[in-house]
């Protein structure tokens, strides 16, 4: 049982450091005219398919370092309820932030400090991470089982 919750703390952890990591290197590669709309904060089609290959491909990650600390059980199963719960929990305020920002212009390049305090997203994606997220999380676990 400990075994398990330490597991999935350390996945979660491992996941939103890897999470930041990839965002930052993301955005630095492609830079604010692909990742958002024209004179806008918002994020372009481009960036949210970056964004959701992202967020699988650490969830995957995140599932199959859970799997392989708890080795068995259902530590993944759980580390993707708390993804699931704790991402729709983190989409509420993405929310107010969309409102905050809908008027504001966006002029050339921003930085990435900048981009990520006036960043939003299209009302259903960040609803839709949480899901795809823990899906990701089951992938990854069984992945770990099968090997």
């Amino acid at each position: 049982m400990v075994r398990s919750v330490i597991a999935v703390i350390v996945s979660y952890i491992v996941m939103f450091v890897l999470t930041f990591i990839a965002f930052v290197c993301a955005y630095l590669v492609v830079g604010a005219e692909v990742a958002f709309k024209p004179a806008s904060y918002e994020a372009s089609t481009t960036w949210i398919g970056i964004a959701f290959a992202i967020n699988v491909i650490i969830a995957i990650i995140g599932g199959v370092i859970c799997a392989v600390i708890a080795k068995g059980g259902r530590a993944p199963l759980a580390l993707a309820v708390l993804v699931l719960v704790l991402g729709l929990l983190f989409a509420l305020p993405a929310r107010s932030k969309r409102e905050a920002n809908l008027t504001a212009t966006r002029a050339g390049n921003v930085s990435s400090t900048e981009a990520a305090q006036k960043a939003y997203w299209p009302v259903w994606v960040p609803f839709t991470f949480p899901l795809t997220g823990a899906i990701g999380v089951l992938i990854g676990g069984r992945l770990k089982k099968r090997s």
